[in-house]
């Protein structure tokens, strides 16, 4: 086992490493921006070292910054979260010529399924249907509209190097898919360094419906059931649960199945996510695989009973699949919302700022992943989510009551939440009976359904 990890990562994620760490016994080497000083994962390493100012850029994006960290530390591993350089091939060669362990999947896995166009590919290779789209990168518009003509619109143009909704563009006629096309390339190019789209069909009113795969160096691959991820807004997800109340046992018999025949053809080790759409009729349709630990990882630990980030280290360690994830048995339900500072009745707009007073909620089957706290200061810099928010229930409506409930639990004073927002959702009676789709969100804050 490692002695010593460095967190090449920040907020609620760092600490979520962190606590991980010394739950297993070992030391913790936290880095951070100059916005970050006060941070809750900095002050609850064993160590932290500054690498840069503010901006990304300049700090939790720079390898050489990281790497020399890691070797001031003397760190013998280095787990990079979720985000930022998680699923950078060239990050783990780097980790790898430094003897210094990069606690993930080997680099082909990530450079065969991190990019989204190859991963579709791979998959079509390994007999997993994918949607109907281009057959790589397109250059251009006319290439863009061949396509487009050829498989007919609706479209979805996509940034090959995406995530998080970013670079993605419908198109429903050729003038939107000429201005989709510019736009995705410039905003993929801006926020990945890698202008680069394909094209495919787009799937209206779909699930969007991932699965967890876990894979050690051993051979041994599993999947631990699906999530859904069908409540977002502007493609980013505001809602998980697990497990779907859409998917029948067939369904999800078939879709675990896919998920961990594509994850064998790559040879992949540790943590993964294979990301699905899921029509009206029942077919699926490959999307893309995170090849790093997701944000909603904690709904698959409390349905499973796992700890998924401890695996993660086990795994990398070189050991076999513990036995909680190798013989994986689901036994209640979860939901977890996303609580982003963000004020809705201001179309989402970022509200960073102090925190003035921040009590979180409790009691039985509720957990908190937060790095906030009454005081902390919420940088303008970096992704606007300040913790997540899971509950637990024998059944989907005792979940679904115990985070309404939270909910209205959960005092954050001093800037903007998305809390409102997600309790009008709890009460909407769609979906509390599961009827809902990725449209969800969207239809009814035009229909005034969502105001807060």
């Amino acid at each position: 086992m490692f002695d010593k990890i460095l967190v090449a990562n920040r907020g609620e994620i760092a600490l979520r490493v962190i606590r991980a760490c010394k739950e297993l016994g070992i030391q913790t080497v936290a880095v951070y921006s100059t916005a970050d000083s006060d941070s809750l994962h900095v002050h609850t390493a064993d160590e932290a070292i500054c690498i840069g100012p503010p901006p990304s850029t300049e700090s939790y994006l720079k390898i050489d910054r990281i790497i020399s960290a890691a070797e001031i530390a003397d760190v013998d591993a280095i787990h990079p979260g979720y985000g930022f350089l998680s699923e950078n091939a060239h990050f783990a060669d780097v980790c790898a010529s430094c003897n210094i362990k990069f606690i993930g999947p080997p680099t082909a896995a990530i450079r065969a399924m991190g990019d989204k166009n190859t991963a579709r590919d791979t998959a079509r290779a390994a007999g997993v249907p994918v949607t109907p789209g281009s057959d790589g990168i397109l250059e251009t518009e006319a290439e863009a509209l061949k396509v487009a003509r050829q498989i007919g619109y609706p479209v979805m143009i996509k940034a090959t190097a995406g995530g998080g909704g970013r670079g993605m563009r419908p198109a429903h006629n050729d003038s939107s898919l000429v201005s989709g096309f510019h736009s995705a390339r410039a905003e993929a190019g801006k926020a990945f360094g890698n202008p680069g789209v394909y094209l495919e069909k787009l799937i209206e009113q779909p699930r969007h419906i991932e699965f967890q795969v876990f894979g050690d160096e051993h051979g041994n691959v599993v999947h631990l059931g699906e999530r859904d991820c069908s409540i977002q807004r502007r493609n980013q997800k505001i809602i998980e649960e697990c497990p779907s109340p859409f998917l029948t046992e067939e369904l999800r018999t078939a879709m675990g199945d896919a998920s961990v025949k594509l994850a064998r053809a790559v040879g992949y080790q540790g943590a993964g996510t294979l990301e699905f759409l899921v029509d009206k009729h029942g077919r699926f349709y490959f999307m893309e695989m995170n090849t790093r630990i997701q944000v909603e990882h904690t709904v698959t630990e409390e349905v499973y009973g796992v700890d998924l980030v401890k695996e993660q280290i086990w795994v990398a360690s070189g050991r076999t699949l513990s036995a909680g994830v190798a013989n994986p048995t689901p036994r209640h339900h979860a939901i977890q919302c996303r609580i982003n500072a963000e004020d809705p009745a201001k179309n989402f707009q970022p509200s960073p700022g102090t925190i003035d007073l921040y009590y979180a909620p409790g009691g039985r089957g509720v957990r908190v992943d937060s790095h906030a706290f009454s005081g902390y200061t919420i940088p303008p810099n970096y992704d606007s989510m300040i913790a997540k928010l899971i509950t637990l229930g024998s059944t989907r409506e005792s979940s679904v009551a115990r985070m309404s409930r939270a909910l209205g639990e959960y005092l954050i004073e001093g800037v903007k939440t998305t809390i409102p927002f997600q309790q009008v959702i709890m009460k909407n009676a769609d979906f509390r009976r599961g009827e809902y789709d990725t449209g969800f969100v969207e239809r009814l804050m035009r229909a005034g359904a969502l105001a807060v």
